[in-house]
């Protein structure tokens, strides 16, 4: 089920499924996907920064209200082997304003074309949605 695409392809894709935020590449080198994971692949290039033995590391948030709301945090596992992406794992996370885990959950087994895009995978952790569809006002009958 794995797909091995390139890096302009990878970040298109993942862009267009509303994954367009500002992303960290193994814990360092900010920036929107693309521009991340070329900033960390460059490093490499020139002696400053080692590829991992297993997967990079991309981390970001896909909702973000500020420092005093709850934010959803994404990590993604991404194999990297010989100039092209696949993904393999993600994990998503609902934390309060201070940090503790609200929700979480792990998707496997992924793909760029499985893959379900950024608002899907916020529904999984946010219960905000379904606290609101489940409120009935109770008022008298006449």
């Amino acid at each position: 089920m794995e797909t091995l695409s390139d890096l302009n392809t990878f970040a298109k894709i993942l862009t267009e499924k509303g994954y367009n935020g500002y992303f960290h590449t193994q814990g360092a080198y900010a920036g929107k996907l693309k521009e991340s994971i070329s900033d960390y692949l460059e490093s490499c290039q020139k002696g400053a920064d080692t590829l991992p033995k297993q997967d990079l590391l991309l981390t970001g948030y896909l909702q973000w209200s500020g420092e005093d709301k709850p934010s959803v945090e994404c990590s993604m596992w991404v194999n990297y082997l010989n100039g092209k992406f696949s993904l393999n794992r993600m994990e998503v996370a609902r934390k309060d304003q201070f940090g503790q885990l609200l929700k979480k959950s792990e998707l496997t087994n992924l793909s760029l074309i499985v893959l379900p895009n950024a608002v899907e995978v916020i529904a999984l952790v946010n219960d905000e949605q379904k606290q609101n569809v489940g409120k009935i006002s109770k008022r008298f009958k006449l």
